[in-house]
């Protein structure tokens, strides 16, 4: 077998051929980039300069919003980098890396996602029970749980990428290092690995967007018995995490589910999850939600106060 050290280095193919093409998503996506920073950064700053942080949804939140931030900046700036770029070149360590923290990050959002869910289904199933359920400790332990079980999804889909032999070419159809546009350089049979891969990311993608799909049905359901007020706050706040759930899940299990060697738009696709989901999230959680539109009239007249 060929050692995998024949390849040192793997060169993007990029988004798109065309260079003046590349020139204007160059800007379009360096402006995504700055909506993302700001918009996660004015949340996270709300959050934790206002009585908010002591509530589990607004805590999970703020996390959730940190993920954003350190999500899009483990892919986008390469990105904005190789838009502008003659040669979009990577090391293999550091591809190795990328993917490593791009999945590792990824894992932790989705589980704070499965918490968000869990926060609502207890406020509106279990609701005389909140406060002794989602107690602070509690919410500690499922942030701790996002990050382990985040970090072993990173680390097995790491630890199958080192065994593979690498012999050329290496060029990658893609603009991050994602193990689909890696597994197709692959120079040895991949139908094993191509499972392990779905198995370990597409199918446990699926299997949690149906288990926060049927937990938001359970929660539709019991909104029967809450006043017209209550269900619209709830329908408010629910509505929201189900428009982020479905951003980031949709195109993961489009991406995911398939096998490597099929033809599909997964770069293109891909931008839904690295560069507009974290730039919408911060608008979807606070247009239609009036403790943080409050919380963040006082925090930033604060801000301007102090300026």
């Amino acid at each position: 077998m060929e050692n995998q050290n024949n390849v040192t280095e793997f060169v993007f193919m990029g988004l798109w051929g065309n260079k003046t093409i590349e020139l204007v998503l160059f800007f379009l996506f360096l402006l995504c980039y700055l909506a993302v920073l700001m918009g996660n950064f004015f949340i996270l700053l709300t959050i934790t300069c206002s009585h908010l942080i002591q509530q589990p949804m607004y805590y999970f939140l703020c996390h959730l919003s940190l993920m954003d931030l350190c999500y899009t900046s483990t892919v986008v700036p390469r990105l904005i980098r190789d838009l502008a770029a003659a040669r979009k070149n990577i090391s293999y360590n550091n591809c190795l890396t990328q993917l490593f923290t791009a999945h590792l990050l990824a894992g932790v959002e989705i589980f704070i996602l499965v918490s968000m869910a869990f926060d609502r289904y207890v406020a509106i199933v279990k609701p005389l029970h909140y406060l002794v359920i989602m107690n602070r400790q509690r919410c500690n332990m499922l942030i701790i749980m996002a990050w382990v079980v985040g970090f072993w999804h990173a680390i097995a889909l790491l630890l199958m990428v080192l065994k593979l032999p690498f012999c050329g070419p290496n060029q990658i159809d893609h603009y991050i290092c994602d193990v689909k546009p890696l597994l197709k350089l692959v120079c040895r049979d991949i139908h094993v690995v191509s499972i392990l891969v779905i198995a370990n990311s597409g199918m446990v993608v699926v299997v949690i967007f149906l288990v926060l799909v049927a937990s938001y049905v359970v929660i539709l359901y019991n909104l029967k018995t809450h006043t017209s007020a209550g269900r619209r706050k709830a329908l408010s706040t629910c509505s929201s995490h189900v428009t982020v759930v479905v951003l980031f899940f949709v195109p993961c299990i489009y991406t995911y589910v398939l096998p490597a060697g099929s033809e599909n738009k997964d770069k293109e696709i891909s931008v839904f999850y690295t560069v507009i989901a974290p730039m919408l999230n911060p608008l979807i959680y606070t247009l239609r939600n009036v403790e943080m539109k409050i919380a963040m009239r006082k925090v930033w007249s604060k801000v301007a106060h102090w300026v």
